[in-house]
């Protein structure tokens, strides 16, 4: 079995290890072998008898907590076992904090050592009260814009909405004790970045990677930001196209008004706050990126998110407001309901992407219409082709004989050209058989 996220292999029992210990009881427990190299091929043990009490009493005394240690014979040599649990309170190796992540072992500092501790109690950052703080601090407009919301979405007593703006901190649990908490500072002050760093939204239009053509930075409170960065996207950075149905005027965007939202409250919600990092939103010719630090919660994937999945804020109290004023649904469907947007809008699918730097979503507009596949050089026959294959959904070579009347070797450069400029792939298949279809 190989070192993973809960196994640690060590030749020989050194006291160091003793943060490893730390670092399993910090996060999800775990095994550490001593006897084994970094193959995890047994190389046996020396005094195992007398590392079977030191080591238990050396955990309890430094760490204060137990572990098992087991010892296991084997034809190629002794080798023990020590087996960690995770324990619900912070453990400390001599007043350092220390925490096992993948296959490696971190030294908890700062921020991120901030918000280790608050798990351990059982609270979240967006809960921590501030002191100094009331409600007559907190913008009374937007009291009252979230009041106009909430009642709308029919998610809050009405009685509670003509109540006095303390008392609507109180039933959005925005308060503890006499403490008004950072999510109400980030929901409703008229200057957030007074108390937390990185509390915006910068929005660039790039005409490439490295080349930016103007840029916004959108300040206020989270529902300021909110409105003001749709208004700023719709107006400024997203094109839109004017047609007429009889007498009215149509205005179609290039991306679908409500998965551009999705995204955008997906980014408040979830953001790491505490990195002081602003989210971060990149329009380009054929596509939007936007971008927000945070994390995934603990054993999930971008594939997780991508079928029905339940609703873990990373900001439990600001997303808790976004639900009651209408803002965002509450049963994890948010990445899902952007995927059918786009679907319905006749775009590709978004495309999700989580590293340890932030998440991602992009959108990419429908750029396979004649206007835009001649600007790349394509001939009628290659920008007809595309069109049969958006309705057909592949093409073969003899198909594109037989459509174009064309020689073989005419019909393998043209749709090699087009798998070079990236808009058709081949198929897996090879030989009779194989076709081509969009490069999505």
């Amino acid at each position: 079995m190989p070192e993973n996220q809960n196994i640690e292999w060590k030749e020989s029992w050194r006291d160091e290890y003793l943060k490893w210990i730390c670092g399993f009881a910090n996060a999800d427990g775990g095994k550490i072998i001593i006897g084994k190299d970094d193959k995890g091929n047994i190389v046996g043990v020396k005094n195992p008898k007398r590392l079977l009490e030191d080591i238990p009493n050396k955990v309890r005394d430094i760490l204060g907590i137990l572990v098992d240690v087991n010892l296991h014979e084997s034809q190629n040599g002794n080798f023990i076992e020590i087996n960690v649990e995770a324990y619900p309170y912070p453990v400390n190796y001599k007043g350092q904090y220390h925490y096992r992540s993948g296959s490696t072992k971190q030294e908890l500092k700062g921020a991120a050592l901030d918000k280790f501790m608050l798990q351990k109690k059982g609270k979240r950052w967006d809960g921590v009260p501030i002191p100094n703080i009331t409600t007559q601090d907190l913008k009374s407009e937007t009291f009252d814009f979230f009041r106009k919301k909430a009642v709308k979405a029919q998610r809050i007593d009405e009685d509670v909405l003509s109540d006095t703006n303390d008392h609507l901190i109180e039933n959005l649990q925005l308060k503890e004790n006499d403490y008004i908490k950072r999510a109400a500072i980030l929901l409703f002050h008229p200057n957030p970045e007074k108390f937390v760093t990185g509390a915006y939204i910068k929005i660039g239009y790039f005409l490439s990677d490295e080349n930016l053509k103007f840029q916004d930075e959108v300040h206020g409170n989270i529902f300021e930001q909110v409105e003001k960065t749709m208004d700023l996207l719709f107006t400024k950075y997203i094109n839109s196209s004017i047609s007429y149905e009889g007498l009215n005027r149509v205005e179609k965007y290039e991306y679908p008004k409500d998965a551009v939202r999705e995204a955008l409250l997906n980014a408040v919600s979830h953001k790491d706050y505490s990195e002081g990092v602003p989210i971060q939103i990149s329009v380009y010719q054929d596509k939007i990126i936007f971008w927000n630090e945070g994390k995934l919660p603990d054993n999930w994937t971008i594939e997780k998110l991508l079928t029905k999945h339940p609703s873990k804020p990373f900001n439990p109290d600001i997303a808790n407001a976004l639900f009651r004023s209408g803002y965002i649904e509450s049963w994890g469907r948010g990445t899902i309901k952007m995927i059918n947007e786009c679907v319905h809008f006749g775009i590709p699918k978004p495309i999700y992407f989580y590293d340890m730097s932030g998440f991602w979503v992009e959108f990419r507009k429908e750029n396979l219409n004649p206007e835009y596949l001649k600007t790349l050089g394509l001939n009628e026959r290659q920008i007809s082709a595309i069109e049969y294959v958006k309705d057909k959904e592949k093409i073969t070579n003899s198909d594109y004989q037989t459509i174009f009347k064309v020689s073989r070797n005419t019909a393998s450069r043209d749709l090699i050209d087009l798998v070079d400029k990236g808009l058709l792939k081949t198929s897996s298949l090879k030989g009779a058989g194989s076709f081509y279809e969009l490069h999505h």
